[in-house]
């Protein structure tokens, strides 16, 4: 006995070191990516704030402020114009590179085209220089703060996809509609067999980097037939999926948690047959995906519940897409809403803006 539990103790140190590695990884930070709107706006938001912020420190007078921030900003204009366009140019060498590599690549860019201007113009170099690796620097820092203050969120939706989105009493539920069709429809309980193992396979794996659309439509679509052994002909599925663009790249498990809170708020607390629609279009560069369900007003606690699986992906569609994404759910025409707008991405150029 004693033997087995000295073997048991690397086990336990190499699970918590696996652990650790994988949660450094859901925290590793990629750099910005610039040709998202939302980046751009707060990076020029930001750079225009360190702008105002030196002029400020460096007027004597009010009255002056007007004068020297347009001076400022006119001076400094060449050099965020190089750095952004190196920035936006080469967003997908700088994303390869760690963090603190591109930073510094960027960095010495900016020193160098300071100092290129400075010359140019016959001025001391050093105070330009000073300046803009500040500015620099304050932007590369709010990102990188920002960036991990939501990555946490990829190892969250993990956790919570097993421990709320699919909820405990799931897979009991699950094996018992199984139970329910054996003897009559063997095929149609292997199926579902199948199905199970599919959904927690898929639950389980690292879900970090993003999937298809399509595959995101079948893994809804195997958990809806897994929930319609149970509720049988309460449940019924409209997919208005014609026109979706199955290669776009979206968010690992961004789907089910919405067609299973349908499912929950809508189809459960209700005797009678209940319809749910998912549809998911493309609209220019934009990909909609809209999940309707009943609206049972008398299950209050139920809609209340949405507010953690709704939370997550919200936080997911801003570590990926920044501003660019957006989420609405709520009551509309008497059926309750969830749908996710997010930008049309193909596969290789989906990467988190953060």
């Amino acid at each position: 006995m004693e033997h087995r539990r000295n073997d048991a103790r690397p086990n336990a140190a190499n699970t918590k070191q696996i652990l650790a590695r994988k949660e450094f990884a859901a925290r590793a930070v990629n750099f910005p990516a610039l040709r998202n709107s939302g980046i751009l706006a707060r990076a020029l938001m930001l750079y225009v704030l360190m702008v105002a912020a030196y002029s400020v420190a460096t007027t004597g007078s009010l009255s002056d402020l007007p004068v020297r921030f347009a001076l400022a900003l006119a001076l400094s204009l060449p050099v965020a114009t190089v750095v952004g366009a190196a920035w936006l140019l080469g967003g997908a060498l700088l994303r390869r590179l760690a963090y603190w590599q591109a930073a510094t690549l960027l960095c010495a860019l900016a020193a160098t085209v300071s100092w290129a201007i400075a010359g140019y113009l016959g001025h001391p170099a050093w105070r330009p220089i000073l300046l803009a690796l500040a500015a620099l620097a304050a932007i590369l820092t709010y990102f990188h703060t920002l960036g991990q203050a939501l990555s946490p969120a990829v190892t969250e939706a993990r956790l919570q996809a097993l421990q709320a989105r699919i909820r405990p009493h799931f897979l009991f539920n699950a094996i018992n509609g199984v139970l329910g069709v054996l003897r009559y429809e063997p095929k149609r309980a292997e199926n579902a067999l199948e199905d199970m193992a599919e959904l927690f396979r898929a639950l389980m794996r690292d879900n970090k980097e993003m999937r298809s659309l399509y595959d995101e439509m079948v893994l809804t679509r195997q958990y809806l037939d897994l929930e319609k052994l149970r509720l049988g002909d309460r449940l019924h599925v409209q997919w208005n999926i014609e026109k979706m663009p199955g290669d776009a790249m979206v968010p690992a498990l961004i789907l089910q948690p919405l067609a299973e809170n349908a499912v929950y708020h809508g189809i459960e607390p209700s005797h009678r047959p209940g319809v749910i629609e998912i549809e998911a279009v493309r609209v220019r560069n934009e990909v909609i995906i809209t999940v309707r369900n009943p609206f049972v007003e008398q299950a209050g606690t139920h809609h209340g519940g949405n507010k953690m699986a709704m939370g997550n992906i919200r936080e997911r569609l801003a570590l990926h897409f920044d501003a660019e994404a957006r989420m609405t759910a709520g009551p509309r025409e008497g059926r309750w809403q969830a749908q996710i707008v997010l930008p049309y991405q193909k596969p290789g150029d989906a990467k988190s803006a953060l």
